[in-house]
Parts: C-alpha cells; sequence; structure tokens
C-alpha cells in the first residue's frame, strides 16, 4: 500500500514538472550521457579523417553523446607534429588546462586513450582528474614504456628524424625534454639511466623510490574501470605486453625486477627494424609497481576494476574489436 501512494505521488510530480516547462513555453531537459573524451596516437591528429570517423561511430551507438578530442595545437598538421616532438609533462598540463574549461565535462566523463593517447590519459588521472575521468580505455598504449622506438612508414620523414634522434640519444637531456618517445623509452639494460634521466615515465609509474607521489595512486584508484586493450599481432610497441603493464625482464647484472614466471617472445619489426633478440616479459601482477601498488594498480585490480582485453591483429588495426568495449564502457546515463 505503501509503495502504491509512492509511486502515485512521484508520478503527481512528474505531471506537474511537464506541466510547469510546458505553460512556460519550454520542453523538459533529457537526460544526457556520460561525455567522452578522446585522445589519439602518434601521428595523428585530432582531426584527421580516422578520428572523426571514429567519434561519429560512436555517436551511431551512442545517440546524443558529447566527444571532445584531445589537441596539443589546433591545427592538425601541427598536432600530429606534437606526437613526435614536445615536452609530454607539459602537453599533459595543457590538456588539463583544456578539460577545465568545457562545461559539459565539469560532472565527469569517460575517456579513450590510442597508443600513446593512453598513459598521457592515465597520467592525468594520476596527476590531475578534475574533472575526473570515469571509465579509461587504452588501446595498445605502452604503460611500461617501450624498450625499441617504433618504425615509420617508409616516406614519413617526421617520424624518421624524431625516431632518428631518439635513438641516437635517448636518455640525453635534449632528447628527455623534446622527443615524445624518448619520453616513454625504458630500456631495460639501462634501468639506472631511466630511473634519473626520466621525468614522465619514470614519474607516472612512481619508480623512482625518493620521489613517489601518493595522490597518483589516491587518483587512479577513484576509475570506475580501467580496460586495458592488447593488440596480439603488435610489432610496433615493443613489448606489445606494455599495453597490459607488462615489460621486459631487467638484464643489468644487478637486477632490480627479478622475473618470476616469464614467457618469451620474439618482437621483430620486418619492415624496418633488424629482429631484438628473444625476451623474457614479467606480466603486470609481477611488476614491483604492482605488488607494492605504487600507483594503487593492485587496490583498482582487487576491487574488480581492472578488464584485460585482446584485439586480434596489428597495431591500432582494431576492426570491429572496440566495438563492444565501447558499448559496455562509454555512454553510460549515471554521472
Amino acid at each position: 500500500m505503501l509503495n502504491l501512494k509512492f509511486l502515485k505521488l512521484s508520478l503527481l510530480l512528474l505531471v506537474s514538472y511537464v506541466t510547469v516547462f510546458v505553460a512556460c513555453g519550454a520542453v523538459p531537459p533529457l537526460p544526457r550521457r556520460r561525455p567522452l573524451v578522446l585522445w589519439h596516437g602518434l601521428g595523428d591528429s585530432h582531426s584527421s579523417p580516422g578520428m572523426v570517423e571514429f567519434a561519429s561511430r560512436i555517436k551511431e551507438i551512442h545517440p546524443g553523446i558529447f566527444i571532445h578530442s584531445v589537441y596539443i595545437e589546433e591545427d592538425a598538421g601541427k598536432d600530429r607534429d606534437a606526437g613526435f616532438y614536445g615536452n609530454v609533462n607539459h602537453q599533459i598540463e595543457l590538456v588539463a588546462e583544456q578539460l577545465k574549461t568545457i562545461p559539459e565535462l565539469q560532472r565527469g566523463f569517460d575517456a579513450i586513450g590510442l597508443s600513446q593517447g593512453g598513459q598521457f590519459l592515465r597520467a592525468y588521472v594520476e596527476r590531475y582528474n578534475k574533472p575526473p575521468i570515469r571509465n579509461l580505455i587504452t588501446f595498445g598504449s605502452q604503460h611500461m614504456g617501450i624498450s625499441d622506438i617504433p618504425g615509420c612508414r617508409r616516406f614519413d620523414v617526421v617520424c624518421q628524424l624524431a625516431r632518428n634522434a631518439a635513438k641516437r640519444a635517448v636518455y640525453g637531456e635534449w632528447a628527455q625534454e623534446n622527443i615524445v618517445q624518448a619520453q616513454y623509452y625504458r630500456d631495460p639494460s639501462k634501468m639506472e639511466q631511466y630511473l634519473t634521466s626520466n621525468h614522465f615515465l619514470a614519474d607516472i609509474n612512481n619508480e623512482v623510490a625518493e620521489g613517489r607521489n601518493h595522490t597518483y595512486a589516491r587518483n587512479l584508484i577513484s576509475l570506475e574501470k580501467l580496460v586495458l586493450v592488447l593488440f596480439t599481432e603488435d610489432k610496433t610497441v615493443i613489448p606489445k605486453e606494455s599495453a597490459w603493464f607488462g615489460s621486459e625482464e631487467v638484464k643489468e647484472e644487478e637486477e632490480t625486477y627479478k622475473l618470476l614466471d616469464g614467457i618469451s617472445q620474439e618482437v621483430v619489426n620486418p619492415e624496418y627494424d633488424s629482429p631484438k633478440p628473444q625476451s623474457s616479459i614479467i606480466p603486470m601482477k609481477q611488476q614491483p609497481l604492482y605488488v607494492e601498488d605504487w600507483i594503487g594498480l593492485r587496490t583498482l585490480d582487487e576491487r574488480g576494476r581492472i578488464s584485460l582485453a585482446s584485439c586480434k591483429g596489428e597495431h591500432m588495426q582494431m576492426g570491429d574489436c572496440w566495438e563492444p568495449l565501447v558499448r559496455r564502457y562509454t555512454g553510460s546515463w549515471k554521472y
């Protein structure tokens, strides 16, 4: 009887609400889907045909959804170049300021990071997260860095120049301040140099003991869901398991990390690079950053908020693999 009275009262209030708006000549606002932010990958731009099409297809899945594509430069050509050249820490700070100015995002949003855009969005969560990300999906991202610089298309001069500069002096001051790929390069045979020279990846992974930031863990565990997508035939991201927080075994004489139950993988870029020797992979749950919970990853996992997914194919060859993930983890009516 009580439930029936409550239902009648709710209906009466709803009718009164609609009547007021109609009498005023206005239409009551409809609920809005949770907005979405995209961060493109290396060699792409915020407004490239591919990104525009991707956003368009998401809107077909979630009609009415607001989508913002992150940019470093509004000019598409300059934005593409910024994926190769620039200071990543400054770029993420710029994006944090950008997101703060967008009214539609202020109650929170979901986010999709494509390739390097994934670890950049994770850095945003850890360092800023105002407005907050709710669900974060990363496709083929380099969460534990790369141990080789990705190859370039044959006539991509900008990429080739950046790659050559990065490989020549990857841990030099200039490369670490100006070459984007160098700022998430993690050489397992030069860990001491990496930890002292790198100011992006080593920081967001809280790998430097004396500089660990506990805010990073507090912010990361605020995510409702972290979805990590690996490409099964990825030869661009080396090792491909970096997408799942896996990394190559450290090869220094006094190893910082110990392999507990590794697997072997041959990592080769057949079109541009000579083969690398086989390497053992340390999976996420055996990483010190997970075991000791430096960034909140273990806590997030223990709460059931991490999902590991895979797409069959080469790097960023998503096919239709992305659709079920986008349907499930974006476009919610709940804020």
